[in-house]
C-alpha cells in the first residue's frame, strides 16, 4: 500500500510546525552564539511566520511562502557552510523533540539541503 500522508500531515500541520519553529528559534538558534547574530536586527514574529510557511511547504504542505527568493533573502549575510550546518542541526533537533521520526526528518532536511547553494556566500 502506498503512503499518501504527507510529512506535513504526519507532523500535525501548520499549528504543530509553528510550535517546532518557536522551539527552533527560542531554544536553539537564538541561544547559539555561532548563528544568533544573523537575527540581531530581524523582526522575529515575521521570521517565525515565514519559517513556518517555508517548513510547511518543505514538508509537503501548501505553498504559502510568498517571501523573497532564498538567494535574495540571504543576500549580504555571507553565510558559511558551518552556519548552514548549525541551522540544519537545530532544525533536526527541533523536529526530533516534537516526535518526528528520523526517516521523516531526513526527508525534510533533504528538501532544505537543495537550498544550500542559494543561501551560502551571498
Amino acid at each position: 500500500m502506498q503512503e499518501t500522508t504527507s510529512l506535513y500531515e504526519k507532523v500535525g500541520g501548520e499549528e504543530a510546525i509553528s510550535k517546532v519553529v518557536d522551539y527552533f528559534y527560542d531554544e536553539l538558534v537564538l541561544k547559539d552564539e555561532t548563528v544568533n547574530h544573523f537575527f540581531k536586527n530581524t523582526d522575529m514574529d515575521k521570521q517565525r511566520r515565514h519559517q513556518t510557511k517555508f517548513i510547511s511547504f518543505a514538508l509537503g504542505g501548501p505553498n504559502q511562502y510568498s517571501g523573497n527568493s532564498m538567494a535574495k533573502a540571504h543576500n549580504g549575510m555571507n553565510i558559511q557552510p558551518e552556519h548552514f550546518d548549525a541551522i540544519v542541526k537545530h532544525l533536526h533537533d527541533a523536529l526530533a523533540l516534537f516526535g518526528v521520526v528520523e526517516e521523516d526528518i531526513h526527508q525534510a532536511l533533504n528538501k532544505v539541503a537543495v537550498l544550500r547553494d542559494d543561501i551560502l556566500y551571498k
